[in-house]
């Protein structure tokens, strides 16, 4: 099983889902470190990805995942903004994945984008997540306020009642 972590920068998705890897005793990516220079610069620069940009991203990621889930699973922070995106990221095996929403006001979500230092995903750029988020409906939704261990808690408590 590969479980996504996924909503708009800032969420809390690389924390959360590296807790949840040292739970679940699974591998943890980090869906930036696949990112193109190109990508990174565009981000770095304060402007946003289109979907074009995003294209071979998605790809190789897909490409991942049916790895990581063919070698026993693993945890992945991830974007994953959009629904075509969803659908791009598990379209090789739909039913082997399980989405992890940190849903969170702009407001909070915001006031840690600007207390996180060394990342190239630029505050300004909350707006565009935000204007492109849209919210899945199925899985597991979390709500980021609480501590990441909460968070994770709640994740696994869900993870059992199913």
């Amino acid at each position: 099983m590969v479980y996504i972590v996924m909503g708009v920068s800032g969420s809390g998705k690389t924390t959360v889902g590296q807790l949840l890897a040292q739970k679940l005793s699974l591998p943890f990516h980090d869906a930036d470190d696949f990112h193109s220079a190109a990508n990174v610069l565009k981000m770095k620069s304060g402007t946003p990805l289109t979907d074009d940009d995003r294209e071979g991203w998605l790809q190789t990621l897909a490409a991942n995942l049916v790895q990581w889930e063919a070698a026993g699973g693993a945890v992945l922070a991830c974007s994953a903004l959009k629904e075509k995106y969803r659908r791009t990221l598990c379209a090789q095996a739909p039913e082997n994945f399980v989405w992890i929403f940190l849903k969170g006001s702009k407001e909070v979500i915001k006031s840690r984008l600007l207390d996180r230092k060394g990342h190239f995903m630029q505050a300004t750029l909350l707006d565009s997540q935000f204007e492109i988020l849209e919210e899945p409906a199925y899985g597991i939704t979390v709500s980021v306020e609480g501590e990441p261990e909460q968070l994770v808690q709640a994740i696994l408590d869900e993870l059992n009642s199913v």
